[in-house]
């Protein structure tokens, strides 16, 4: 091995400094996902419309973002990663600056569609190329690409109440669009550099190898991640889009929910970091089964308690699980499937996610309406979290029987 190939070897002080930067630009681009929801009333204010109305490009947002993700990574695929980084960045801050002008509110949500596929290229992609520049901490890795989207809901909501008390949202709006191409162009020309011809048809062969264990296509295994991916999230939709309600309901307040959910995303970011460490041990399936079952046991257990303390366990339990769940699709993918389509590849499951997120926030406000209790949206998140977690352990038992047999 070169001296050149050593510098950018699999693990190397490169691969950790590429993850470093490229988990800066995942938070400049996550933007969208955020800042749509901080705006809200100031939106609904100006252009005089009801709530529904007003959460429109929110909606178009998360559609963006979820095309995005499958687009973006697909563009990555053929041409790097830099690509997509350039396009998300140039259509992040277009549009953002588009929408500080906008008259109506079908043009705001509109440019609010082109705003989440800009930061689709924010996060499926990223952590798919990430994800071929690590070998022994490829899990850790990925975990911290996805994080981005986390720190992004941390850091952009502060900058962003903060320019609407001081500025107004259209200002506000105008310089996020600069402020993410200030962030994002600059940086791309660091991730020109994509990983060898030799070390890519290595990851084939490994992923070729490991799928021939399970006794699937590469397709069959894509779609079945996909529908574990819905389902999952269906079931971590509950908790995360209703506990403030859910509090607000049982007398406590909604205050003492909106801590409830701060407990549940702030103990999901350590749940995301160490699900990395777990699965470079274990294997990303076998994390994901463990993280699956977690979250049905906490969901039984929103079933049984509900005082304000024994609320705050089980959705601390709830949080220490849930956050690591969503990226060991990413490490699973990296393990069975075709390292030159991993961009592609991750963003459908990554979108199914998406899916199934907004599914299931939906259907558990229609099933509460219909029953005047949480008590049945919680067994269908249970009913579909079980879903999840059949398809994970039959893929594990399929694969052990392979092995046996061989």
């Amino acid at each position: 091995m070169t001296p050149e190939d050593q510098r950018y070897a699999p693990d190397s002080s490169y691969a950790w400094l590429r993850l470093a930067v490229a988990l800066l630009v995942g938070t400049a681009a996550c933007v969208g996902t955020w800042s749509v929801v901080v705006v809200l009333p100031s939106v609904q204010t100006e252009f005089g419309t009801l709530r529904a109305g007003a959460a429109l490009p929110y909606t178009c947002v998360m559609l963006g973002f979820g095309f995005g993700n499958i687009a973006m990574g697909r563009v990555a695929d053929r041409y790097g990663i830099i690509v997509p980084i350039v396009l998300g960045a140039l259509l992040l801050g277009c549009g953002y600056i588009v929408a500080g002008f906008a008259q109506t509110l079908w043009q705001f949500a509109l440019v609010h569609l082109f705003i989440g596929i800009g930061g689709g290229a924010g996060f499926a992609p990223l952590i798919a190329d990430l994800s071929h520049w690590f070998r022994r901490h490829r899990g850790l890795a990925v975990v911290f690409g996805a994080s981005g989207s986390y720190l992004a809901g941390v850091i952009w909501p502060q900058v962003i109440t903060w320019g609407l008390a001081n500025h107004g949202w259209r200002a506000t709006h105008i310089g996020i669009g600069i402020a993410v191409m200030a962030i994002m162009l600059p940086l791309a020309p660091f991730f020109r550099r994509r990983p060898s011809a030799a070390s890519m048809a290595a990851q084939d062969a490994a992923s070729e190898g490991a799928r021939g264990d399970l006794g699937l296509s590469a397709n069959q295994l894509q779609w079945l991640l996909a529908v574990a991916g819905f389902s999952c999230c269906v079931a971590m939709a509950m908790p995360q889009v209703h506990i403030v309600a859910y509090c607000g309901d049982l007398g406590y307040g909604v205050a003492r929910g909106a801590e409830m959910l701060s407990l549940m995303l702030g103990l999901g970011i350590i749940s995301r970091i160490g699900s990395g460490f777990v699965s470079d041990r274990i294997g990303g399936a076998a994390t994901l089964a463990l993280g699956s079952l977690m979250q049905g046991l906490a969901l039984f257990l929103y079933l049984w308690f509900d005082g304000l303390t024994s609320l705050f366990v089980v959705t601390g339990i709830f949080g220490l699980f849930q956050g690591g769940i969503v990226p060991m699709y990413a490490v699973i993918i990296r393990e069975y499937l075709p390292a030159r389509e991993a961009g592609m590849r991750i963003g459908i499951v990554m979108s199914a996610t998406i899916l199934g997120m907004a599914f299931g926030g939906y259907v558990s406000g229609a099933i509460f309406d219909a029953f005047a209790s949480y008590r049945a949206a919680f067994l269908n998140g249970l009913a579909w979290n079980l879903i999840n977690l059949t398809v994970v352990c039959w893929l594990m038992m399929r694969a052990r029987r392979k092995l046996v047999v061989a």
